[in-house]
């Protein structure tokens, strides 16, 4: 366990989160928000038509980082709902029939990185100048094929393989965009680069979180994605202030 003066000298150098280092301590708190916060909502129902006003999560954590491995494509769709919302029929049949037809391809990843984690894979999986065949590529044509609701099928691939599969939105994808380098196989090359070059303070960061959560245990490819989202969304600084809130 890290002590709080130690977790204090820490810091996560994410260049997709901004010039600025992220002190340890920080990191914890906006993912506690993220885990345990909480917000208004006014509720009107057939037995209260004149309302009342309810507490619920602020975020997606309960409902997605907090639920039990799904047993089959329906099960990954209405986790993935968990986290981006209902999808309406439409949308359900084409993430499901998504998830189905790209089955081969996670299967070809999983082979390929041989039981290594995403941030313990070598540089090259990475590169353009290595395909065909490496995870970078096929990670590529995952997010190429995911159909109209791709943050919806990352996200439910994600939760199945959350050590080798990145969730991916359009808005974290597009704050990514700009740190990709010459030859990089895409933005999966970014997070990759960030989580090798923090890996000691993500090795702590992961520590910490499930010492104070207690209900999930993220691995450090979500641990990016949370920071990332809450740092694009313009929600990072809200979430600090509710993850002190509920550790103090």
């Amino acid at each position: 366990m890290t002590t709080g003066s130690q977790r204090t000298r820490t810091v996560l150098h994410l260049p997709c989160l901004g010039p600025d280092a992220v002190p340890l301590e920080r990191a914890v708190a906006a993912v506690l928000g993220y885990a345990r916060g909480r917000r208004w909502l006014r509720f009107r129902s057939p037995g209260r038509p004149e309302g009342r006003w309810v507490r619920v999560p602020a975020f997606g954590w309960a409902r997605f980082d907090a639920h039990p491995p799904s047993t089959g494509p329906d099960a990954d769709v209405l986790i993935a709902e968990g986290l981006h919302g209902r999808l309406d029929r439409t949308g359900w049949h084409a993430v499901h029939d998504a998830l189905v037809g790209l089955a081969p391809v996670v299967e070809a990843v999983g082979a390929r990185a041989a039981g290594r984690p995403f941030w313990e894979l070598p540089a090259d999986e990475f590169s353009v100048l290595d395909e065909p065949g490496t995870v970078g590529a096929l990670l590529r044509h995952l997010g190429q094929e995911a159909g109209p609701h791709p943050a919806h099928v990352l996200a439910a691939l994600h939760h199945r393989h959350p050590d080798l599969v990145p969730h991916l939105t359009p808005t974290t994808r597009r704050a990514l965009l700009p740190h990709v380098e010459e030859g990089d196989s895409g933005v999966e090359a970014v997070v990759h680069r960030e989580l090798r070059a923090n890996a000691g303070a993500f090795a702590e960061l992961e520590a910490a979180v499930a010492a104070v959560v207690g209900d999930a245990r993220p691995g450090r490819l979500r641990l990016h994605d949370v920071l990332l989202w809450l740092t694009t969304t313009l929600r990072l600084a809200h979430a600090v202030e509710l993850g002190e809130h509920v550790a103090g």
